[in-house]
């Protein structure tokens, strides 16, 4: 912890630095190639779309012993025919297999074949039915909140930076730990529920909050920038990053632990539920906005800053100042070892 302390105070007054926004080009063409990969990931595998987003039917199979899946399959491979039943247990003694919609017929069928395969009750075995319609109802409400999300967004950060490049350069991170949560939903064929869209939404605000305070120190930096020659608009924001990179660090621990332990706990020892939607989402988001903030968010505004020409004149001047007293000490070095 001494260690981590003396990083954090070295980074802060500029003695150690981590040159994160010079190598921007680098950090954005890892970024751009993580987002591809994600993006091919959606497109081959595809989501896994829980039975809230497609609809069909559901039961849930309590207080068994036995937690194979084939035994569901087979029940719901002899009612009927068509899509395959997806089948995961829940916790220790609980079954539960999703469907395409079913008939009542086949529902009573459906639960008195899975009371005996499973050797529990009837009454233990319950069934739910999710309608198409509300399953797009769903879908579309939240694409909507997610669109509505990121506009207001995007308008409050303008009002507040009154700069464009910043409110351009956090919708890109956030945009980008999007991508990459929901490949790795893809990768994993976890499904994708209505709280992974909560959880989305949740790291999406946690991942704002980062870059806001990432932001606020390079505002910080360089203000009153013409009026010194000692940095260019670029060292001054790397300067920012680097003083909030502990900061951003400890943060991203003590917030990622806990979910961790949720993630832990909703996968392996309670199986698939809410618990464990939501909990993935915000586990890969909060790393990814981390690691989004000062490896994509700061270098980007950064290099967009550097293309408006007074800031471009700025660092023309300070490299020509800095490149004029290098010569000049140079000149005294001589000067004194000749005489």
């Amino acid at each position: 912890m001494s260690r981590l302390s003396t990083l954090g105070n070295d980074l802060h007054t500029g003695r150690r630095s981590f040159p994160i926004v010079q190598r921007y080009r680098t950090w954005l063409l890892a970024a751009a190639v993580l987002v591809l990969v994600s993006v091919l990931l959606v497109a081959v595998k595809g989501l896994n779309a829980g039975i809230e987003f497609r609809g069909g039917s559901q039961f849930t199979v309590t207080g068994t012993s036995r937690l194979e899946v084939e035994p569901a399959r087979e029940v719901v491979d002899t009612v009927g025919e068509g899509e395959a039943a997806r089948v995961t247990t829940v916790g220790a003694e609980s079954v539960r297999v999703q469907t395409q919609e079913l008939t009542a017929e086949e529902t009573t069928a459906v639960r008195e074949g899975l009371a005996e395969a499973y050797d529990v009750p009837v009454e233990d075995v319950t069934s739910s039915f999710v309608g198409p319609t509300w399953g797009q109802d769903i879908t579309r409400q939240a694409v909507q909140g997610l669109v509505i999300f990121l506009l207001l967004v995007s308008a409050v950060l303008s009002l507040y930076f009154r700069s464009w490049r910043m409110a351009a350069s956090a919708m890109v991170a956030l945009l980008n730990d999007l991508v990459l949560t929901v490949g790795v939903y893809a990768l994993v064929g976890w499904e994708v529920t209505p709280a992974t869209v909560i959880g989305l939404l949740t790291i999406l605000g946690y991942s704002l909050y980062d870059t806001v305070v990432v932001f606020d120190k390079i505002r910080e930096n360089t203000q009153g920038l013409d009026e010194q020659d000692d940095r260019t608009y670029s060292e001054a924001a790397n300067l920012a990053v680097n003083q909030t990179l502990v900061r951003s660090i400890n943060t991203s621990l003590t917030s990622i632990l806990p979910v961790g332990s949720i993630l832990f706990v909703g996968a392996l020892l309670l199986g698939a539920g809410t618990l464990r939607d939501i909990a993935l989402a915000l586990f890969v988001g909060m790393i990814v906005s981390t690691l989004s903030s000062v490896f994509v968010a700061a270098p980007l505004q950064a290099a967009l800053q550097e293309r408006d020409a007074r800031t471009r004149a700025h660092t023309a001047a300070v490299l020509e100042r800095r490149a004029a007293r290098a010569a000049r000490r140079d000149g005294a070095g001589t000067g004194a070892r000749t005489g």
